[in-house]
């Protein structure tokens, strides 16, 4: 696949996905019909993340805003049903997390109604003028060195991904939580330009997903633990062993990632004039 069809069959595809998500959330608005809709919108996002980095234009930028608006419309919500979802599988050995579990269920209500009201009000007609004209803006795109365009942007992708894997610091949560945002975009990104590759291996895609769900299970521990302050009196004696349960599981995550967090050098060349890791094995 050339390198122009590559970017118009992802816009197709990722486009139709999107719209598709859209209508079964608005139908039926599930748990799992809220979390397909935020992948392919964030897989969507990724395309114009890419196309931002080949021609700068402000409809590409209008198209990202409303991506984003509607990623932060979804948020509190899928972090909250998985909070509750996790406590699920814990409460029957720490009966306190049915305090923390009664605080969630009502922000849950609230969230559901005002999180379907947002999405129903939605409107997406714009927003598909737009995508219609940014077809027709890579129709237009001179087919002459698009290829290694895209492999740039990539690659900077990856340079961000080692800028902030060098800044982690065990003792400072939040800067895994950078390295996932930007290991996140870069898979995204990799996910599109991977036709392009000769020989790429299939399997990294799931070695990909396995390395961001580890920083994934971090993150969500720490919002766990930030959300049981806010919504609790969280120094309540009652609650000591939710507090722990938390803190001692963020630990270990922490930790098992730090064990692992080297294997991000192989999903990608350090620099546009080195071999891909899997063309030169060792």
């Amino acid at each position: 696949m050339d390198a122009k069809n590559l970017l118009l069959e992802a816009l197709e595809t990722r486009w139709k996905k999107f719209r598709a998500e859209l209508k079964t959330c608005r139908a039926e608005f599930s748990e799992e019909a809220v979390h397909d809709l935020r992948v392919a919108t964030r897989r969507l996002l990724a395309l114009f993340d890419l196309l931002r980095f080949i021609f700068s234009h402000k409809r590409i930028q209008e198209i990202r805003r409303s991506l984003k608006e509607q990623l932060d419309d979804l948020d509190d919500l899928r972090d909250t049903q998985v909070m509750l979802a996790d406590i699920s599988e814990f409460i029957h050995e720490i009966p306190s997390l049915h305090l923390f579990q009664e605080s969630l269920q009502k922000s849950e209500k609230t969230l559901l109604r005002q999180t379907r009201k947002r999405i129903k009000s939605r409107e997406i007609s714009g927003l598909a003028k737009r995508v219609e004209k940014v077809r027709s803006m890579i129709e237009d795109l001179p087919a002459e060195s698009l290829r290694d365009q895209i492999l740039m942007a990539a690659d900077e992708r990856f340079a961000r991904v080692l800028q902030t894997h060098a800044a982690i610091d065990v003792e400072n949560v939040p800067s895994i939580h950078k390295l996932r945002i930007a290991f996140k975009k870069f898979r995204y990104t990799v996910e599109i330009v991977s036709p392009l590759l000769d020989n790429f291996p299939p399997a990294n895609f799931e070695r990909m997903h396995t390395y961001q769900s580890m920083m994934g299970d971090i993150q969500d521990l720490e919002v766990a633990s930030q959300t049981l302050t806010e919504l609790t009196d969280a120094s309540q004696p009652d609650l000591e062993p939710v507090t722990l349960h938390y803190a001692s599981r963020l630990r270990m995550a922490v930790l098992k990632f730090i064990e692992d967090k080297g294997e991000a050098f192989t999903f990608w060349r350090n620099s546009p004039d080195q071999p891909f890791p899997w063309e030169n094995p060792t």
